[in-house]
């Protein structure tokens, strides 16, 4: 096991990697810019140090400043969180030419599954569905146009290194794709310095659903059954549950399986979250794969009680995987609530500042991970996330009765957040029913929120 893990992060997912090294006797160093300076999860580990500015281009993001302060703390592992450089394959092979110990993937497998276009390859031969489509990178139109005529319009514009909506174009007619062809090529260049794009069919009416896994250094792989991240706004989740309601024990174990095969065979040690996109009939298409711990990977270690963290940083040391795929079940159901310091009702303004109230639910199967208190002040540097609601019930039913319960005893002020939107949306016939008929799709809270907009406009 490692002395001391160096954590190129902040905020709640670095409280919860302190966390995890302690409890694996392991010290932890963390990393800090100067905007994060009064940070409390700072005051949990063992060694602090500054690496620059506000800015995360100037910090978070800088490769030499991290491999700098770990090796100056004498750090043989550095666990990346989610985020800034946790999918930089560059990033892990600069660690293993340093002989620090990289806690995720090779970057082989980080390059080989990051990379959409390869990664469907692998995904065909391990037998996990994926959407019909261009095989390779295209950048000719009349391509472009083939390969639609083949499989039908609606399709979608995709960048082979892209994420978070970035580098997307949707088209319904040869126009539209020429145009988003170019476009998306454009965007995903500069957003991720590669311009590569692919094409392939588009569901109109899908659920976002995905698979967790765990690999090792010995040729192991297992999953912890799946989630459901549906509810979401512009392309970022917003309520993750797991497992995914209302999918067949049957079909889930099959797709399931093939991810952890897919994980398998690309020789993969860490948590890694293969995603899909999920149609009406159940019918199953891989969307990508996440090379890092997810935001919602609570949701999951609540329902298999696995520590996911945990797990991976002992996989890193090379140990290997302490469960096997027979010993993993599900045990009831979770529901996880992002809280972000945003103003729905201001198109989600993010709100920096200082909270001065911050009062956390409790009781049973209730868990709030944070690294917010009152007097701490948000800065405007980073992402708007302040802290993940967890819940546990029996059932769903349960579940989201808990959620209900916990939302109204979670206080925070005077910031604005968007709890109140979730106690909404728990609420909604969409959400509650899963059923076709209120259209629960990756497009739902969107078209309640147009609604709302539209309702407003028209009553002034």
């Amino acid at each position: 096991m490692f002395d001391r893990i160096l954590i190129a992060n902040r905020g709640e997912i670095a409280l919860r990697i302190i966390r995890a090294a302690r409890e694996l006797g392991c010290e932890s160093v963390c990393v800090y810019s100067q905007a994060d300076r009064d940070g409390p999860w700072l005051e949990q580990a063992d060694e602090k140090v500054c690496i620059g500015p506000g800015p995360a281009t100037e910090s978070y993001l800088r490769v030499d400043r991290i491999i700098s302060a770990a090796e100056t703390t004498h750090a043989d592992a550095i666990h990346p969180g989610y985020g800034f450089l946790a999918e930089n394959a560059q990033f892990a092979e600069v660690c293993r030419d340093c002989n620090i110990e990289f806690i995720g993937p090779s970057p082989e497998a980080m390059a080989l599954l990051g990379d959409k276009i390869s990664c469907k390859r692998m995904a065909r031969e391990a037998g996990t569905p994926v959407f019909p489509g261009s095989a390779e990178a295209i950048e000719d139109p009349e391509e472009a146009m083939s390969v639609a005529k083949d499989i039908g319009y609606p399709v979608i514009v995709k960048a082979a290194a892209g994420g978070g909506g970035r580098g997307m174009r949707i088209a319904r007619n040869d126009d539209e794709l020429a145009e988003g062809l170019a476009s998306a090529r454009q965007e995903a260049a500069a957003a991720f310095g590669n311009g590569a794009v692919y094409v392939e069919k588009f569901l109109e009416h899908a659920r976002h659903v995905e698979v967790q896994c765990l690999g090792d250094k010995h040729g192991g792989a297992v999953h912890l059954f799946n989630r459901d991240c549906t509810s979401q706004r512009r392309h970022q989740k917003l309520i993750e549950e797991g497992p995914a309601p209302g999918v067949d024990s049957e079909i889930r174990d099959q797709v399931c399986e093939s991810a952890s095969t897919l994980i398998r065979n690309a020789n993969y040690a860490g948590a890694a979250t293969v995603e899909f996109l999920m149609d009406h009939e159940q019918k199953f298409y891989m969307l990508e794969v996440n090379t890092r711990v997810q935001v919602e990977h609570p949701v999951t270690e609540m329902i298999t009680g696995v520590d996911i963290v945990k797990e991976s940083i002992r996989v890193a040391a090379g140990e290997p995987l302490s469960v096997t795929q027979d010993q993993i079940s599900i045990n009831g159901h979770a529901i996880e609530c992002r809280v972000n310091a945003e103003d729905p009702d201001r198109g989600f303004m993010p709100q920096p500042g200082v909270v001065e109230q911050f009062q956390i639910p409790g009781g049973f199967d209730v868990r709030v991970d944070t690294h917010v208190r009152s007097g701490y002040r948000i800065p405007p540097n980073y992402d708007s996330m302040i802290g993940k609601l967890i819940v546990h019930g029996r059932d769903r039913t349960e579940a989201i009765a808990r959620m209900r319960s916990a939302i109204s005893e979670f206080h925070i002020g005077p910031i604005k957040t968007t709890l109140p939107l979730h106690a909404r949306l728990i609420q909604e016939p969409a959400f509650t029913t899963h059923d076709v008929e209120h259209r629960y799709d990756i497009h739902w809270v969107e078209r309640l929120l147009d609604a709302d907009a539209a309702e407003a406009t028209a009553s002034t």
